[in-house]
């Protein structure tokens, strides 16, 4: 009788240890999917961030080129032009053939940086819109075409004014990411019509 309840105890022991093994390896896991999913969530909300900083970079850059195409005193300084101008003075781009691109090389371009945007200047100096996390904010401005004004002005539509439609992307860029974010803005600009 004594042996037999000898191996009951040791029976039990043995279970009690491998229960409780199991017990701490399903801890463990639990642990471990934890902290990962933890640091998961953190490189998505650091992204997130990132992507959100570079976008509004992109409207910045956007609100550059309509500040600039506003500007009284820059339009009235016959040294300088502002870039609807400048991308008027281009080809025309060809939309079926061509798109326009954050990375252009041949397109008007205004950066804006953490400096802001200053009346009577035009803002092509490089630097960063944000330092931390680094971002840099720039435009693209291209003509696009020109066309008949639609409206229901009979002195437009009889005038020898014509609608000049431009397309201007905006774009952020965060350091170290191969990806800008680029937002894109049409706008039409009333002024005399070519050849007349």
């Amino acid at each position: 009788m004594t042996q037999m309840s000898n191996r009951t105890a040791q029976t039990q022991k043995g279970l009690v240890m491998v229960f409780a093994l199991l017990v701490l390896l399903s801890m463990t896991v639990l642990g471990v999917a934890s902290v990962s999913s933890s640091l998961m969530q953190n490189k998505m909300a650091s992204s997130l961030e990132r992507k959100s900083v570079a976008f509004d970079a992109a409207e910045a850059a956007l609100a550059g080129v309509v500040f600039e195409s506003e500007d009284e005193s820059l339009l009235a300084n016959a040294g300088l032009s502002d870039p609807l101008s400048e991308a008027r003075q281009q080809n025309a781009l060809d939309r079926t053939v061509e798109t326009l691109s954050c990375f252009d090389d041949n397109r008007t371009d205004r950066i804006i940086t953490s400096t802001g945007l200053t009346r009577g200047t035009r803002h092509i100096a490089e630097g960063n819109y944000r330092d931390n996390p680094e971002v840099r904010s720039w435009s693209r401005t291209t003509f696009v075409r020109e066309q008949a004004c639609r409206g229901s002005s009979n002195v437009i539509g009889g005038s020898n004014i014509n609608c000049h439609v431009f397309m201007i992307r905006g774009c952020g860029q965060t350091a170290g990411s191969n990806y800008a974010v680029a937002n894109t803005l049409s706008a039409a600009v009333f002024a005399p019509a070519t050849g007349q």
